[in-house]
């Protein structure tokens, strides 16, 4: 089964003057998060993972009364931004929380697990 896993970081951590510039810090934690995607590319559990562009840079498209309407940036000020995604195909939602906790443990962020809609869920 597909998870996709949402991974959160605080707004105000994220400054869009240095979102560019990561911080040794985040470097290491990157390094670390690497060595789970080769053990879990090893095992074929691993589908893809992406880093997102910081949320300023974010377009939000939506049903206006007179029409469909593009602005920019997030509809909301948001105390946490979605900073990256992963999709995993695993045996089911424990084997997806040991993962997420393992990623969590390296990159200190929250992480939401989110099935991915395929076949298991066709009537």
């Amino acid at each position: 089964m597909k998870y996709l896993l949402l991974s959160y970081t605080p707004a105000a951590a994220w400054d869009a003057a240095t979102a560019d510039a990561l911080s040794e810090e985040a470097l290491a934690a990157f390094a670390e998060y690497q060595k789970v995607e080769r053990e879990l590319t090893e095992t074929g559990e691993f589908v893809t993972s992406e880093g997102l562009g910081h949320p300023v840079v974010s377009t939000t498209v939506r049903r206006a009364p007179d029409g469909v309407v593009a602005t920019d940036g997030p509809f909301a000020e948001l105390k946490e931004v979605l900073a990256s995604f992963a999709v995993i195909d695993v045996a089911g939602r424990e084997r997806a929380v040991e993962i997420a906790s393992r990623i969590v443990e390296v990159l200190g962020e929250p992480i939401e697990i989110r099935p991915i809609m395929g076949e298991e869920f066709a009537a």
